[in-house]
């Protein structure tokens, strides 16, 4: 018994649906802000593309902490346009107290912000 190899051809998501990009200019003013707050306080980057059957992925993420807070940006790029951004923040408030906050901008421009405060007690 002989048997014939199966192929398959993957369905981009730019078939499915037309790619939408989120505004070069609020990348720009993501990174612009981050930039100007790493510049100030002890920080740290990284980034990198990976290479898939669907196309290339591409990310960067920052970070930095200085005066009891901390914040965090990170943005991903996929091969058909989508991009998705998100930024956070945590401030110490009292000793065993935080409050955090973050926003995340999807492939679309919709954005969702969580914020709230935790304690140890």
């Amino acid at each position: 018994m002989t048997t014939s190899p199966v192929t398959t051809s993957p369905v981009s998501p730019a078939a499915t649906r037309a790619p939408h990009l989120l505004a070069a200019g609020a990348l720009l003013a993501i990174a612009a802000l981050f930039g100007v707050q790493a510049a100030e306080a002890s920080s740290w980057s990284r980034g990198g593309t990976v290479a898939t059957p669907y196309g290339t992925y591409t990310g960067a993420v920052a970070g930095a902490c200085g005066g009891g807070s901390c914040s965090r940006t990170a943005v991903a790029a996929g091969p058909y346009g989508g991009t998705v951004a998100r930024s956070g923040s945590v401030t110490r408030t009292a000793p065993g107290a935080y409050s955090y906050s973050r926003t995340t901008v999807g492939p679309y421009g919709n954005s969702v912000t969580r914020s709230g405060s935790v304690s140890r007690y």
